[in-house]
């Protein structure tokens, strides 16, 4: 972990003591005999103390004295004594050299020569911590030691007592403990230096921090009387002591807290006012902001400390103008994390955040920072910031006015790098806030607030004003999305105006605002605009002389035929083509005369977008375009081409996957060769070359490409995937110390995990490592059988990555390999198979239960769920259903809090439509993981049939309770899914159930809700097919519900329609299985009337299999006399066949196609059949008969 403040010293664990060479390790010579290390440290110790005594007098013998002093005889016992003296003295001496080492370490480890650095590290790492606390504590304590190490040592014991505290202090005995304590305070009492002195007060709070027990128990008193004594005293440096630790670590009272909340209240106000020392308001107001942030949920001690917010803002202020923003930091992690806390003076924090927005005496850090606390609010506490309009009118214009902070730069239009975007600007923070906003409020609010200003902006003379209300309007898309459709035409032929603008950077951000409009309002704005839009881009990939802006119209034209419809593409296929292809030869020209590659590394992208989207329709421009696309790939091997050159695969790939295998096998061998050679450069790529994941991407598509075929190329291939799949990341827990000099270095993300620890991630290679676990479940998916050799290697990399939480896309696709894997090691036989389920199927059950993402957890009890179905019964043993029993409980509980939760919420006095709107989403979300559990359940249910009945039973409470009337239509289906599944793999033992949801099922098949309709009749179905006789009376009972629901007028509706296919469904059920229930004769000519079923395949499968029945038994009723039902039975199949109910590898395809033979023999049968048909009906039966 590489920090600015230590070189590279890394997070400190405790080592055992390893010899190294004299130059770099610390040896304790003692003549006379080997004193242990602690023995030493004692010495050291009490060395220290009496070295800090002013005019103490030591008891040495110097060589002046020993030289004049006569030679005495001297007793046997006091020679004993004497001679336990000089070795006294040698330990102290050797301690001594020791610590002079280690000041000699602690300049190395401040060396900026990497070598000596890395040496000094090793050589501290293996000093035992004991020995660690001994050298920095007395590198501290001393004065004349070089500034640079003191402070260093001063990092590194707090360090240590950070990451290593249970390993060393406990073990020290409590003398040596007691003296730490006592020499830290009487440091920070001691120094003078304002920097060392924070720094020995960060040891102490990290002290303080680990001597709180689990009971809450302060075991340090002492420090807590210190901070009461120094925080009252009249000597500044104290006071800012006591408010640094207090800031440090605001639990310091423990459970005594309570106890002292008024003297902490009264300590923290006392020292707001201090209105001639800034430095102890700003303290005290950090202080406050750390006290208050500590106790997030405490809500009754947010309102006893209410009070001290005007001060708290007043320290805002006054930091701020001093140029310090650390007061304001504290006030935007409020804003993120307890927004509640402000509402008693909300008005007032929202005006100061905007006066310090709009004064332009303040750099732009602060003036950032003030506008992040008004948008962190309008993420965090948007219904309570939506009351305060007339700040949130102010404050638009503010982010705006920030958008048009833009410089000049000659060279812009035609640069060939693209360089990242400088968040430090004020234009991007601006942009960015107003995203969030637009989000974080709505557009209900937002859009009339913005909209007039947006049109002024476009109209203004000055080119930066048009610009920034063009990336305004590309901003707020997201957020405003809802408001925006009904005036999309009028904005995007305002925008489209603007690619004919006099200046290029104008004219770049009309492309963005397009490129952003078609992934905002996709595929509404494709289906609307896609003439005059396609037309716009094409004509401004034209501009020759610009070419940052041809390479953003190319990045708008990607975006809009990535969500085009094929269908509206096709007819501009032949254009499109044609300018596309026309850009490409033009700027491969400029890349071999001038070496400028920006435009065609866009273009290319488009071609594979437009590819991708036409599929098959591309066939015909193949030609055109694969020679160029290869030449680039064999010939842009320089470095400054990489990103060209990984577009360009990436273009093949997705061309010949578009295109299909017939098409693309005249260049398949080239291009798998071009890609070999590639590949077999891999180990040279550097970590960062964007080929990388490209060539990744592009392998997996070739294996689409190519099917079986590919499995030649996996020993090339899958040596390098594993690689990048296996990569990782660097990660370090940090205190705020630590941040306070990481935040500006590069590629570093932090999680804040509280209590002044930060969790940091250096994020490069995450995606890459994603894309390659999606890979590498795209093979096992593609390649079955033929990926067997690899299972083992990749399982073992994938079930560890179920805790990989730094990327969800990881867990995601190893959650999906899970199932694809055993799939493909079933050739191996059942011996192998349980091997590696056993090796997974913990891991898969601990990460169910611990997932903090619903959208990562979904997928990992979906991959769950379809594992179970591979593995069949007896794949779970007793440990495993005990813990997955507990588990699923827990969620069913969790789904009924949350559900509680939010109704509180809706109670709140800041509730609103908006608000309703996002607890809408959260439901969504947990009602998803509810159809997980169901999943679960299903499978589990139709492995182990009713001999999981009795684990079941800990769970049948909840699911009678997702059943109960006043439950929300969610929870009423899928409570009713898993009861069908307890009927269909459970009967006829599931009756000893049916006083919990029999009732509840016939009464809701006349629900309100289609989707409990669906269920109800699904369970009654079943009940017929799988239940036992103990069902016979509820048929009957079932099956003038089940026609009312049929029979109304408006079951075929779009929302009805599923609904009443699996009531129709039911019917032939209860028919078949159950036909001493009803009366048949009657029924059948209805049944026949609701046919046929097209929506639900499943069910129309079984409609279908029972009307084979009933005519392959020639049942009268169906035929009718003289076979004169024949026409309409035509009709039913030819329907079905036309909404493909079937599928023709279905077997009940087949015995449709025997029953149309057999008349297809009988002549004028077959004629007056065909003849009542329609052509499209005709021509379905046709097909029929071709296909199955």
């Amino acid at each position: 972990m590489v920090t600015p403040e230590v070189g590279t010293v890394g997070l400190i664990t405790s080592h055992t003591w390893s010899n190294h060479s004299a130059e770099n390790s610390f040896h304790s010579v003692v003549p006379g005999k080997n004193l242990s290390r602690t023995h030493v440290w004692t010495q050291l110790f009490s060395l220290i103390r009496i070295l800090a005594v002013p005019n103490r007098k030591r008891k040495f013998l110097s060589k002046k004295s020993e030289s004049t002093v006569p030679c005495l005889q001297i007793p046997e016992n006091q020679d004993r004594k004497l001679e336990a003296t000089e070795n006294t003295i040698s330990a102290m001496a050797a301690a001594a050299a020791e610590q002079q080492q280690f000041y000699l370490l602690l300049g190395n480890l401040l060396s900026p020569d990497n070598v000596v650095r890395k040496q000094a590290e090793e050589t501290y790492e293996n000093i035992p911590g004991q020995s660690k606390i001994t050298f920095l504590l007395q590198a501290i304590r001393n004065t004349t030691a070089a500034e640079e190490a003191r402070q260093m040592a001063a990092v590194l014991l707090r360090r240590l007592l950070s990451s290593a505290f249970d390993e060393v202090y406990p073990t020290l005995p409590s003398d040596v403990q007691t003296a730490i304590k006592s020499e830290l305070l009487m440091i920070i009492q001691m120094e003078t230096q304002s920097s060392m002195r924070k720094k020995v007060c960060d040891i102490a709070a990290e002290l303080a921090r680990n001597l709180i027990d689990e009971d809450g128990n302060n075991q340090w008193p002492e420090g807590l009387k210190f901070l009461f004594d120094s925080v009252s005293s009249q000597n500044v440096g104290l006071r800012e002591a006591a408010l640094h630790i207090f800031w440090n670590f605001p639990g310091i009272f423990g459970n005594q807290q309570q106890h002292y909340l008024d003297v902490i209240k009264r300590m923290l106000v006392q020292c707001m006012q201090d209105q001639e020392h800034p430095s102890i308001r700003t303290l005290s107001a950090r202080a406050t902001a750390a006290f208050i942030l500590a106790n997030e949920h405490n809500v009754a001690l947010f309102k006893h400390f209410s009070d001290l917010l005007p001060g708290f803002l007043q320290a805002v202020n006054d930091s701020c103008y001093q140029n310090d923003d650390s007061v304001l930091k504290s006030l935007v992690e409020i804003a993120d994390t307890v927004p509640k806390y402000l509402r008693p003076h909300l008005e007032a924090t929202l005006q100061l955040s905007l006066k310090l927005c709009g004064d332009t005496s303040l750099n732009n850090m602060q003036r950032q920072l003030a506008l992040e606390v008004i948008v962190t609010l309008s993420e965090t506490a948007a219904a309570m910031l939506r009351k305060h309009t007339n700040i949130i009118a102010q404050t638009i214009p503010q982010m705006l006015a920030m958008m048009v902070d833009l410089e000049e730069d000659e060279d812009w239009a035609n640069a060939d790098e693209l360089e990242d975007d400088d968040f430090d600007s004020n234009a991007v923070a601006g942009e960015s806030a107003l995203d969030r906003m637009a989000c974080g409020l709505g557009g209900k609010l937002v859009l009339p607030m913005i909209k007039e200003h947006i049109m002024q902006m476009l109209q203004n003379p000055d080119w930066k004003y048009r610009y920034a209300g063009l990336m305004a309007l590309s901003a707020i898309g997201e957020g405003c999305h809802q408001q925006m459709e009904g005036i999309l035409n009028e904005i995007v032929n305002f925008v489209l105006l603007f690619l004919q603008d006099p200046h290029p950077r104008v004219r770049y951000a009309a492309c963005n605002a397009v490129g952003q409009m078609a992934t905002d309002f996709a595929p509404g704005f494709q289906k609307k605009f896609h003439e005059k839009v396609i037309a716009a881009l094409l004509q401004t990939m034209e501009d020759q002389g610009n070419q940052r802006v041809q390479a953003h119209a190319a990045a708008a034209l990607i975006n809009f035929t990535e969500d085009c419809p094929k269908s509206l593409l096709i007819p501009y296929l032949d254009n499109l083509v044609k300018h596309l292809h026309s850009i490409m030869v033009l700027k491969l020209q400029e890349l071999i005369q001038k070496g400028t590659k920006l435009v065609l590394e866009q273009v290319v992208t488009s071609i594979a977008s437009v590819a991708d989207t036409a599929e098959e329709k591309f066939v015909p421009y193949y030609d055109l375009f694969m020679p160029s696309l290869k030449h680039i790939v064999e010939n842009a091997v320089q470095k400054e081409l990489r990103l060209l050159r990984g577009k360009t695969i990436e273009c093949i790939s997705l061309i010949g996957l578009a295109v299909g295998k017939e098409k693309f096998m005249q260049d398949a061998s080239d291009v798998m060769q071009l890609l070999l050679k590639t590949q077999t450069d891999f180990n040279d790529m550097e970590d960062d070359d964007p080929q990388i994941s490209y060539m990744i991407s592009a392998w997996a598509r070739m294996c689409k490409i190519l099917g079986k075929e590919f499995q030649q190329y996996l020993p090339v291939v899958m040596g390098p995937l594993m690689k990048t799949a296996s990569i990782k990341p660097e990660v370090a827990l940090l205190d705020t110390q630590d941040m306070e000099n990481m935040s500006d270095d590069d590629g570093w993300e932090f999680v804040n995990l509280g209590d002044q620890q930060s969790f940091g991630i250096k994020t490069a290679g995450l995606e890459e490592k994603s894309t390659a676990c999606q890979m590498l479940v795209c093979y096992a998916k593609e390649l079955k059988e033929g990926f067997v050799e690899y299972t083992e290697q990749v399982v073992k990399l994938m079930v560890p990555l179920l805790k990989f939480y730094f990327h969800d896309g990881v867990r995601v696709a190893a959650a999906e390999s899970m199932p694809l894997l055993l799939e493909c090691a079933r050739v191996r036989g059942p011996e192998y198979l349980t091997q590696m389920w056993h090796f997974m199927c913990d891991a898969l059950i601990k990460a169910i239960g611990t997932e903090p993402d619903s959208d990562v957890l979904s997928e990992i009890m979906h991959s769950f769920a379809k594992c179970i179905e591979v593995m069949g019964d007896g794949c779970l043993n007793n440990e495993h259903f005990e813990e997955l029993g507990g588990i699923l409980k827990a969620k069913l509980e969790e789904h009924f809090k949350n559900q509680e939760l939010r109704q509180v919420k809706r109670q709140d006095e800041d509730y609103d439509e908006q608000v309703e709107e996002s607890l809408q989403d959260e439901d969504d979300n947990d009602v998803y993981i509810l159809t997980k559990v169901s999943d679960i359940l299903h499978s589990i249910f139709s492995s182990y049939k009713e001999k999981v009945l009795p684990w079941f039973e800990q769970l049948l409470p909840l699911i009678v309770n997702l059943i109960c009337p006043h439950r929300p239509w969610p929870d009423r289906q899928w409570g009713l899914c898993i009861f069908d599944d307890v009927i269909e793999h459970c009967s006829p033992a599931s009756f000893k159930y049916a006083e919990y949801f029999l009732r509840p099922m016939l009464q809701y098949v006349c629900d309100n809700s289609p989707e409990v309709r669906q269920a109800a009749a699904y369970g009654l179905g079943v009940m017929a097919q799988y239940g036992g006789d103990n069902y016979r009376p509820f048929c009957t009972e079932a099956l003038p519900l089940l026609v009312r629901v049929i029979q109304s007028a408006d079951s075929k509706t779009k929302e009805n329609v599923n609904a009443t296919e699996n009531c129709i469904s039911a019917v032939g059920k209860i028919m078949k299985f159950k036909p001493d229930c009803v009366n048949v004769e009657e029924v059948l000519p209805h049944w026949l009337s609701w046919l046929p079923l097209h929506e639900d395949k499943e069910e129309a499968v079984q409609t279908f299999s029972y009307l084979c029945d009933l005519i392959e038994n020639n049942h009268p009723v169906v035929l009718g006399p003289n076979n004169t039902n024949l026409p309409k039975i035509f009709s039913i199949i030819a329907e079905g066949e036309m909404h493909e109910a079937i599928k023709h590898e279905d077997p009940c395809a087949k015995r449709l196609a025997n029953v149309v033979r057999q008349v297809q023999t009988s002549g004028g049968l077959w004629t007056e059949c065909i003849a009542q048909l329609s052509p499209e009906q005709q021509a379905a039966i046709q097909e029929l008969l071709n296909s199955a």
